[in-house]
């Protein structure tokens, strides 16, 4: 019997923005190259996917070592070139959040697919335009929203599946850690985060985050309160030189989801981590709890919750990090950011379907965009259908 013929579908991506930190360690090195090296996205047993990335960026001697690292060859500075070569059908962005929009609106006037990180602009009409731009286009799009693919979300979602909570009363999550300000240790983020002026703050970057995980596990937001802070006034650049924080590093939000469920976001990069991941998520519901971290989850059913009574007199006789059962591997967990990539390929080869477009995308920027006006106006602001 004569070998099968393998069907190999080729997809040429322009991955600009690609020397960034989010760009080189999680899309290139942990989804692309990934991918490329089992042989491409999987269809069947004899149709695949394989990627064929271009490196862009504006340091020829970073991309230069990036290529060596990743054993991509293909690299360039000259992103107007990268659009007209007929070889690359995709469009991915990952460069900082100032500089998205005008390179989108190339590419889709090149008629690429689009791809980009979240936020996808600085504000909700631009967001809205990128989105009908690709519309109009015919082109397709997708937003990176990975954290819908974390081990921990994972579970979550299927203990929603099987009723665990029966009514969800609220959800309550953590995020942050320290980034140390650089007099003496260095910073771990890049300085352009802590600049109103360069697009940064912790509100337009963690909202965008929340709005999705939100909608797609808990349901629709419908109203934000949220006070943000800039807690540290100073830090040092990457240059050794000190500057004026001018952008918020810790939001404190609560949002109103339909159907009566309450939740409510702690983000900051100036708090210390005393709990069992850099984000944590709480659900409550009438039937039991459960808390996920990046990967694990624990959960306490209704029968296994213990009866406190308030007497600060004595020391507290339950210990109750034991009444919590962790919940076992039941499937396999892949990168998440590799996953979504994965899904987006089937999308612009086989037409399957891909709902994180870029109007949830610009759904992220909105909630951003209404904490911010909360913020400003220290009230509550709802939020209105785009």
């Amino acid at each position: 019997m004569a070998d099968t013929q393998k069907i190999i579908h080729r997809i040429g991506i322009i991955m600009n923005g690609v020397t960034g930190r989010m760009g080189t360690n999680q899309h290139l090195l942990r989804s692309i190259v990934p991918i490329i090296q089992q042989g491409g996205v999987k269809l069947s047993d004899t149709e695949y996917i394989l990627p064929e990335p271009l490196l862009v960026g504006r340091n020829t001697a970073r991309l230069k070592a990036l290529a060596e690292r990743s054993g991509i060859e293909a690299y360039t500075t000259d992103l107007d070139a990268a659009l007209k070569d007929a070889r690359y059908s995709i469009y991915f962005d990952a460069q900082t959040t100032g500089m998205r929009a005008e390179s989108v609106r190339k590419a889709v006037a090149a008629g690429k697919h689009i791809y980009c990180e979240k936020p996808i602009a600085s504000g909700t009409a631009v967001a809205m335009e990128l989105y009908r731009l690709c519309e109009e286009a015919g082109v397709k799009h997708g937003v990176v929203q990975d954290k819908l693919w974390l081990p921990g979300l994972l579970r979550l979602k299927r203990l929603i599946q099987q009723d665990f909570f029966g009514r969800i009363l609220s959800v309550k999550g953590e995020f942050g850690y320290w980034v140390f300000e650089g007099h003496s240790i260095p910073a771990q983020r890049p300085s352009w985060n802590y600049r109103k002026e360069d697009e940064g703050g912790i509100i337009l970057d963690m909202l965008c985050h929340w709005r999705y995980v939100l909608d797609n596990l808990f349901g629709e937001v419908k109203a934000v309160s949220c006070l943000g802070a800039t807690h540290i006034p100073e830090r040092i650049n990457e240059k050794g030189e000190p500057y004026a924080c001018t952008a918020d590093d810790a939001a404190y939000a609560t949002f109103e989801l339909e159907g009566g469920v309450i939740a409510h976001f702690n983000s900051s990069w100036t708090t210390r981590v005393r709990r069992d991941d850099l984000l944590t998520l709480q659900v409550d519901g009438t039937h039991g709890s459960a808390v996920a971290g990046l990967r694990d989850c624990y959960v306490q059913h209704y029968g296994h919750t213990p009866k406190p009574v308030w007497n600060p007199d004595v020391e507290q006789p339950i210990k109750f990090f034991e009444g919590w059962a962790k919940v076992p591997d039941q499937e396999a967990y892949d990168n998440a950011f590799k996953v979504q990539w994965e899904l987006f390929l089937r999308h612009v080869v086989k037409n399957e379907p891909f709902p994180w477009n870029l109007k949830e995308g610009a759904k992220g920027v909105q909630l951003a965009e209404k904490g911010l006006e909360s913020w400003a106006k220290r009230c509550w602001v709802n939020i209105d259908p785009l």
